[in-house]
């Protein structure tokens, strides 16, 4: 058990360096056993987090996203958090001004995250295997301009107790 965290921390500390060495625009933690987004990151990264435009956190552990790492990471276009363990988003989502495509998939949402109505760039949310309850053709009418995916609804549960 010992030794595969330490592998898990190590894959992460080589993943971030690699993104600070090269100057990459993205950064991809996917698949890292991450419980949260790792504290010491913010400050390795801090000199490029305004060009860091992707990041990938997928098929983690994640049952949250903090407002710090929503505002560290301002300049994001792309956020793909499939995977994890997540049923809301932080208000300051709204200040992320330049995204335009956020995964959401595989999660435990159970409402639409009303922050994603007001970002005026997002061109695309996956909300896919989430147990999204209410009016769908609503949010559709809404996010006019913006490709919004949910799992068949005749998967999903229907909030009256239905199985999904």
């Amino acid at each position: 058990m010992e030794k595969k965290m330490g592998e898990a921390v190590a894959r992460v500390a080589r993943k971030v360096n690699e993104t600070v060495e090269n100057g990459a625009d993205s950064l991809d933690l996917a698949d890292c056993k991450l419980m949260m987004f790792p504290i010491g990151i913010y400050k390795v990264m801090r000199n490029v987090t305004e060009g860091i435009h992707l990041i990938t956190l997928a098929n983690n552990e994640l049952k949250s996203v903090t407002s710090k790492f929503i505002t560290t990471f301002s300049q994001m276009r792309e956020l793909n958090l499939e995977g994890n363990y997540l049923h809301r988003l932080p208000e300051e989502m709204r200040t992320l001004l330049h995204l335009k495509v956020i995964n959401l998939s595989r999660n435990k949402f159970r409402h639409f995250p009303e922050q994603l109505t007001t970002l005026k760039a997002l061109e695309t949310i996956n909300l896919e295997e989430n147990e999204i309850t209410g009016n769908r053709q609503s949010i559709h009418e809404t996010l006019v301009d913006i490709s919004v995916a949910f799992s068949d609804p005749s998967k999903a549960s229907d909030g009256e107790g239905g199985e999904p």
